[in-house]
């Protein structure tokens, strides 16, 4: 199952909605209306607000909700499936949306926290030779900026910082969290991961190699532009391990890897971050680069105007134009 946010044009301006993909089509199910309908039909007398408080249409909200929210969403799914009487509930609400019509956003428009981690080992000694012994013992991380102003999603432009005269892309996948939870075992950790996108973490390179020379950071020359989507794949029907990950500038294609390399696993990582720390819906972990994942292990840079495209097979594919 592919979950989203959009946002549509309605008589009272733009909304914004959780929606589910529908299989082999180019379609959003609206969760909140559909999931409304269904229990209309099945003679739930104030549909609409069980709807809202089970499956809400902010998607923060939403894996607040956890697995109530998700079987709300694969019923809207359900419903329009079976019914297809089409397009609108019995109040006139609008249940599918074509995504030519709907602007696709990140799927978490704000994450809760972001953190990015390093454990791609090839993409480590590309870039600084080999890992130190702690790299092997834990996985590491930085914090990134998790502020809506920063945060993009498909077909965004993306401004290209002033400070900077080397901005790189990074072919990244990202695991969300759906369950609260603290000293997380490694074997119980993908019950609290919520779904799986697609991560471009942007960098200033010439800023982010001056600033932690100072022992510190990343600052930034991260904190400018992450771009997360089209989709957040639930769990279950998505095998992080086996997935291929390419990335093209223009059309060309310059990276390409599996994240089934990282040297730390995202259960050994909930296991290590959830350690006297309490991890909660909406918090997204960041594989880091995979090997070849970058304009800095190539030596090319992104220029205003460039297209970059991220594909990873299972989710989709996620594109900005850097302006």
């Amino acid at each position: 199952m592919k979950l989203a946010t959009f946002e549509v044009g309605t008589d009272v301006g733009r909304k914004r909605r959780v929606g589910v993909k529908r299989d082999d089509a180019e379609e959003l199910v609206d969760v909140t209306t559909a999931y409304a309908a269904a229990l209309d039909e099945a003679g739930e007398d104030d549909p609409v607000a069980v709807a809202e408080a089970h499956a809400p249409t902010d998607m923060q909200t939403f894996l607040e909700r956890g697995e109530r929210a998700l079987e709300a969403a694969r019923a809207a799914l359900e419903h329009v499936d079976s019914t297809r009487s089409g397009e609108r509930s019995s109040e006139g609400g609008r249940l599918v949306f074509s995504l030519e019509e709907i602007d696709l956003l990140s799927p978490l428009p704000r994450p809760n926290t972001l953190r990015d981690f390093m454990v791609f080992e090839e993409h480590v000694k590309n870039t600084g030779g080999d890992p130190p012994d702690v790299w092997y013992d834990v996985p590491i991380y930085y914090k990134g900026n998790p502020n809506p102003d920063v945060t993009y999603g498909p077909d965004d432009d993306v401004p290209h910082p002033s400070y900077s005269e080397s901005l790189d892309y990074e072919l990244e996948v990202a695991a969300v969290i759906g369950k609260k939870g603290r000293d997380i075992p490694a074997e119980e950790a993908e019950n609290y991961i919520a779904g799986y996108t697609v991560f471009n973490d942007f960098s200033a390179r010439d800023t982010q190699l001056e600033e932690m020379q100072g022992q510190l950071g990343p600052a930034k020359g991260k904190d400018f532009a992450n771009s997360f989507g089209p989709y957040l794949v639930v769990s279950d029907d998505f095998d992080v391990t086996e997935a291929r990950m390419t990335a093209e500038v223009d059309g060309e294609e310059w990276s390409e890897g599996v994240a089934g390399e990282m040297h730390h696993s995202f259960a050994e990582i909930i296991e290590h971050v959830s350690q006297d720390e309490t991890l909660y819906p909406g918090d997204v972990l960041g594989s880091g680069t995979v090997g070849g994942g970058c304009g800095l292990e190539l030596g090319r840079f992104l220029e205003k105007g460039n297209t970059v495209t991220l594909h990873v097979e299972g989710i989709g594919t996620l594109e900005n134009t850097v302006i």
